[in-house]
């Protein structure tokens, strides 16, 4: 790799009705042992915000109104507020497993300069169903990868999965791609992990690198949440057209039900095909969104000041 290039390091975490987890999140970052410079918390005003956060002298708070608020502009605000070669975006929830999360989340962007972007493993919370922590262990395995375009035809829409849960990415390369979409309902990371890969770059998985994240989301929120995901692939037709998500989500529907079997869970398999119904409902319902009336789509999606601003 080239000894001018940039290997400065902040973090962009958006929030919004933070709780206690916040301040862990930024104890953990402040001892990593490759440190952060800055940490941009983008805050929507909703609730209370812990005001400790902003007495920290590497914390930087820019407090937003809920409608300024997008997956995609909210996060490319607060790399705009950085100058480091290196952005880290993280989420509210989302806590370092340890110190080396930092080291090891940068370390494919600064061994490799064609690598875009780098995503970190989720590890589920001590409260995380079973199923959940399967699927946990099914998307975010515990071997390392690098990710192109070569790769399409192996992994499909795999190639483009990345989180921006937690996640690395090279500010260059960024920048190039034209940054976030501005105006997104969701999906930001894999829409711009997409663009990387279909203009060369590389995705790296550094399955090392490691934070606690899980949700134990009802059927509803299933719905809800592929409903929006459904949205956002819709409007992307030029990452998404002709890849195939289904045949992935079958996939893991089946393994998972046969870890359930295999660790004497079996009664748990009802839920899971409650769960695994709404998802694929949503699913189907937000590839069509445009198709809908505007009341059924309120119904549906997880996000609706998104409608009331479109």
């Amino acid at each position: 790799m080239e000894e001018h290039r940039d290997q400065s390091i902040d973090v962009v975490i958006p929030v919004c009705c933070p709780d206690e987890r916040l301040l862990l999140i930024l104890k953990r970052l402040r001892k990593q042992s490759r440190p952060v410079g800055k940490i941009y918390i983008i805050h929507t005003k909703s609730g209370d915000f812990p005001a400790a956060a902003e007495t920290l002298e590497d914390v930087v708070v820019k407090h937003i109104e809920p409608e300024e608020f997008d997956h995609g502009g909210t996060r490319d605000m607060g790399l705009r507020l950085s100058g480091a070669g290196i952005v880290v975006f993280m989420t509210q929830d989302a806590v370092p497993a340890d110190r080396e999360l930092i080291q090891r989340l940068v370390r494919p962007l600064l061994e490799q300069e064609d690598v875009g972007v780098s995503y970190a493993r989720q590890l589920p919370a001590r409260d995380c169903a079973p199923a959940e922590r399967y699927t946990r262990r099914f998307n975010y395995p515990g071997d390392s990868r690098v990710k192109g375009k070569e790769d399409i035809g192996e992994l499909g829409i795999k190639t483009f999965f990345c989180s921006d849960v937690c996640a690395a990415y090279r500010r260059e390369i960024y920048d190039k791609m034209g940054g976030f979409t501005k105006k997104t309902i969701f999906n930001e990371d894999m829409v711009m992990a997409a663009h990387m890969v279909q203009a060369g770059y590389k995705v790296a998985y550094a399955a090392d690198a490691r934070v606690i994240h899980s949700h134990n989301y009802t059927g509803i929120q299933q719905f809800r949440r592929n409903f929006d995901l459904a949205v956002s692939q819709a409007d992307h037709p030029e990452v998404f057209a002709g890849i195939r998500s289904e045949d992935e989500g079958v996939r893991m529907v089946k393994q998972t039900a046969l870890y359930l079997l295999k660790s004497k869970r079996a009664h748990l398999i009802p839920v899971l095909v409650w769960q695994s119904g709404c998802k694929y409902a949503g699913y189907r319902l937000g590839l069509c969104y445009r198709k809908l009336p505007p009341w059924i789509i309120r119904k549906c999606t997880g996000n609706k000041l998104y409608w009331l601003k479109s």
